[in-house]
């Protein structure tokens, strides 16, 4: 089957009156508002697309008197700019689905961790929370909000580390299980989810499920916000109907010479010309965190892979083994192939060491080094070679 036409939809960013959505919030049992977004079919839009619905379902069975409900807004992955643009232009919209979620499953506290590099966007945003909370009060809606600073570190976007930095602690993944709607933050039932995902909640209670439902495929329903940036002549963030392919994306974004389009920042896979026509962006395909950053024949793909290596080389939190040293491995090893101190040959242990890095790393950051890696040398191995 043909992917769908790439489709712009306004639907982030439009007139949705938050009262309106507040106000039917209340007089919904929080089992109603759940069915909702679980008929919806909404999952996660931070690229991992765990079944919104499902969690919050799972967070209102625990039987806990303390719940919370964090926003995660520690928008940090490399090509990504999406959320803050939302939080700039409709961040009711955010603390409003705060309030459903809560509303929902029962919590009455929620916590925006945001990203440290947004400091700046901070005194709007406490004036536009203070009028939320006194239109909360208006409505008898028992539910307050907090926000907490990052400090830039790029492992705080994992959800666990990000909890542990709130609590005080120094941003590193916990073990799983317990999972946060078990025991999150201060060891609660917690509910967190992205910028982009609460705002989705609100619209589909606005809409009703069934127009959320009626975009995108049957394994990614909706519409998704992108941050597009690289080799084109249309920077910007835009929101399309998921289920799109990477040629179909191209055709509108691409400069003519569009050689790989690199789909969810560096922990991302990079798409290559030849794959363009039959890669889907969307849970059946590449899902993205919203990054797209387009490369043209001028790029060189060495120094795009050396970038993202040394990236998470800076970034990795240094807990577990497999990430701390298979990041320095595989950033010494293609070096040394570049410079011919290994053979081609050596670039195949390497990709086993990404593979192996993907099962037996602690959290994301280490699993998701050889989604960019793997892609980059099957695809271009030539520019790494010589």
């Amino acid at each position: 089957m043909e992917a769908p036409k790439l489709k712009r939809v306004d639907l982030i960013f439009d007139s949705t009156s938050t009262k309106d959505v507040l106000t039917k919030a209340i007089k919904m049992e929080p089992e109603e508002i759940i069915e909702e977004i679980l008929e919806s079919g909404l999952r996660g839009r931070g690229g991992a697309g765990f079944p919104t619905g499902l969690k919050w379902k799972y967070a209102a069975a625990e039987k806990s008197t303390v719940k919370y409900i964090v926003c995660n807004a520690d928008e940090g992955e490399p090509g990504t700019f999406k959320d803050r643009q939302i939080l700039e232009e409709v961040p009711k919209k955010v603390f409003a689905g705060m309030a459903v979620a809560g509303r929902a499953t029962g919590a009455k506290k929620g916590y925006v961790y945001l990203r440290g590099e947004y400091r700046y966007l901070l005194p709007k945003l406490l004036n536009e929370l203070d009028f939320f909370h006194s239109r909360l009060k208006e409505l008898g809606f028992d539910f307050n909000i907090e926000f907490r600073m990052g400090s830039g570190a790029y492992i705080c976007g994992e959800e666990s580390a990000l909890f542990e930095s709130i609590e005080g602690r120094r941003g590193e993944p916990r073990n799983k299980p317990p999972f946060p709607t078990v025991a999150g933050l201060f060891g609660k039932p917690t509910i967190i989810n992205n910028v982009e995902t609460l705002v989705y909640t609100v619209e589909i209670l606005a809409y009703g499920p069934k127009y959320f439902k009626e975009m995108g495929t049957q394994d990614s329903r909706g519409s998704k916000v992108f941050s597009v940036s690289g080799d084109t002549p249309k920077p910007g963030i835009y929101e399309l109907e998921l289920g799109m392919s990477v040629g179909r994306f191209v055709e509108e974004f691409g400069d003519g010479d569009t050689k790989a389009v690199q789909v969810g920042g560096a922990s991302g896979f990079c798409v290559p010309r030849k794959k363009f026509s039959e890669t889907i962006i969307g849970f059946e395909g590449v899902p993205t965190g919203g990054s797209m950053k387009l490369f043209n024949s001028s790029r060189s793909m060495y120094n795009l892979l050396n970038n993202y290596l040394e990236f998470f080389n800076e970034e990795s939190c240094g807990q577990c083994v497999p990430c701390r040293v298979g990041c320095q491995q595989l950033l010494q090893g293609v070096e040394a192939v570049k410079s011919g101190e290994k053979s081609a040959r050596y670039l195949d242990e390497l990709v086993k060491l990404a593979k192996t890095m993907k099962i037996a790393s602690k959290c994301g950051l280490g699993q998701s080094v050889g989604n960019a890696f793997g892609t980059i040398v099957e695809h271009f191995k030539e520019e790494i070679i010589y």
